[in-house]
């Protein structure tokens, strides 16, 4: 039985990051349970709402809460083999016996004639007896040493703290997945006013040179150049819509609003400088707080107990067993039966099993071990990179701002050319397009920017905790 608990504890659910795709049935974090229905009205959602309803209805996180819940209850079943058991029997019954069929025939009866009244066995002496027996039985049985069921309880401990350090890194994975999704779902709202306004100033522009090219003082391929350049931007304002649309959707899918209800996020694209750490920081509180190391941490305990409890079947166990009951045959009278007995089972030998067993789980023993200590070196490189990332996307930002604000005044001196009748209006198309992909790159450097800062924390350890920090909200 003890044996059996180890195995369950060993196959339990352990949440782990999954790797990106927008199909919950490949990747259950893309998915959730729906808490409530469509209506009519806009849902406003900020970040901080959208975050908490993940971490709510996040389909993930349930299947590791759930795991957490079972390794709960395989613990309690270890717990039991420590614990006294009791039971309580009754029972009546109507009882007929043949005595021949027991061995008491004719001839054997007649041995006892002596007993009867009169020396003989009375006439018309039934083979067949009948009796009335009520009986009440109530047993005690516990386990006073047993080196397996210690080790077991042990490993069952571990396995329990390693779901729940298991279900934090899933919580861990829900913020990070609804705060990226809703950060890119922001940055699809500013593409979108950005292609609004580029919409706005094309029509301005082609109204402008379809009224020249009536008056005859420019050329129809002005015009023309204009009418492209407006529906240029139209398609690009109709791709920026549709990804809005569908990134909306998926944040819903996330945290558990059904796909037909309106939502309106509320919350502007933060940005803010990030406080400055060193990296030997970032990596002590990444090793003090990172779940997914606290549970690979608690499976090498784990593993270590159940290799005790392999090795402990070489030692005696010791049980005890009693019980005490009435019976009443008859209807007459009670009386009472008691036992009580102590067992001590002593292997004497199964060497080859035990070895095999003890052999097995030392592999897996060194085979946690050899992952714990690759992890070390992986969580060092994950906050390497992450500080790298956070900083190159930090210049990025400055960069495209300062591209947007070149880009502003080339255009804004082009249409003074344009106005002025020193330029045609190709310059001036294409200062158009060089703004429109400078602000493009502005808002995908803000939101790489944030999406790198959402990373470290979450290399650290304390993304749950510390999003709204690193991202200067």
């Amino acid at each position: 039985m003890v044996l059996a608990l180890l195995g369950l504890a060993v196959s339990g659910a352990r949440a782990a990051a999954q790797a990106q795709n927008p199909t919950s049935a490949a990747n259950p974090y893309f998915g959730s349970v729906t808490a409530q229905p469509v209506s009519d009205e806009t849902l406003h959602l900020s970040l901080d709402e959208a975050v908490r309803r993940g971490l709510e209805n996040n389909l993930g996180l349930k299947e590791a809460e759930n795991g957490e819940k079972t390794l709960h209850g395989e613990r309690n079943e270890a717990l039991q083999q420590f614990l006294p058991t009791i039971t309580l029997t009754g029972d009546t019954g109507y009882y007929q016996h043949d005595l021949v069929a027991q061995g008491f025939g004719p001839g054997t009866v007649g041995k006892f004639a002596l007993l009867f009244p009169g020396g003989k066995v009375p006439a018309g002496f039934s083979e067949i007896t009948r009796d009335d027996l009520t009986e009440g039985q109530i047993h005690f049985s516990q386990t006073l040493f047993s080196g397996p069921v210690i080790a077991g309880w042990k490993a069952a401990g571990a396995a329990e703290r390693s779901a729940y350090f298991a279900k934090m890194t899933a919580r861990g994975q829900v913020v990070q997945d609804v705060a990226a999704i809703y950060l890119r779902s922001i940055a699809d709202a500013s593409e979108v006013d950005n292609a609004t306004a580029l919409v706005a100033q094309a029509q301005v522009l082609y109204g402008h040179e379809h009224a020249e090219h009536e008056a005859g003082t420019v050329a129809h391929l002005d015009e023309l150049r204009a009418q492209v350049e407006l529906q240029t931007q139209e398609q690009a304002l109709f791709a920026a819509q549709n990804q809005l649309e569908k990134d909306l959707i998926l944040l819903k899918r996330e945290i558990g609003i059904d796909p037909g209800q309106k939502i309106t996020l509320t919350d502007p694209a933060p940005y803010s400088d990030l406080a400055a750490q060193t990296h030997d920081e970032l990596l002590a509180t990444a090793y003090t707080d990172r779940q997914d190391y606290q549970n690979l941490q608690n499976q090498a305990v784990e593993y270590k107990a159940i290799h005790q409890a392999y090795r402990a079947q070489r030692l005696p166990s010791l049980k005890v067993n009693s019980y005490y009951g009435v019976s009443t045959v008859n209807g007459a009278g009670t009386h009472g039966n008691f036992a009580a007995m102590g067992t001590l089972n002593v292997p004497i030998f199964r060497e080859a099993g035990l070895r095999g067993d003890e052999d097995a789980s030392r592999a897996q023993m060194e085979a946690v071990d050899a992952q714990l200590a690759d992890l070390r070196t992986h969580i060092d490189e994950q906050v390497r990179d992450a500080l790298l990332d956070v900083s190159a996307a930090a210049q990025l930002v400055q960069v495209a701002r300062s591209n947007v604000d070149l880009a502003t005044r080339a255009l804004s001196d082009e249409n003074d050319r344009v106005n002025a009748g020193v330029d045609d209006n190709l310059p001036l198309v294409t200062a158009q397009t060089t703004l429109a992909t400078a602000q493009t790159n502005l808002v995908e450097s803000l939101y790489r920017y944030n999406v790198s800062k959402l990373a470290l924390a979450r290399s650290c350890g304390v993304l749950e905790q510390q999003y709204r920090e690193y991202l200067g909200r």
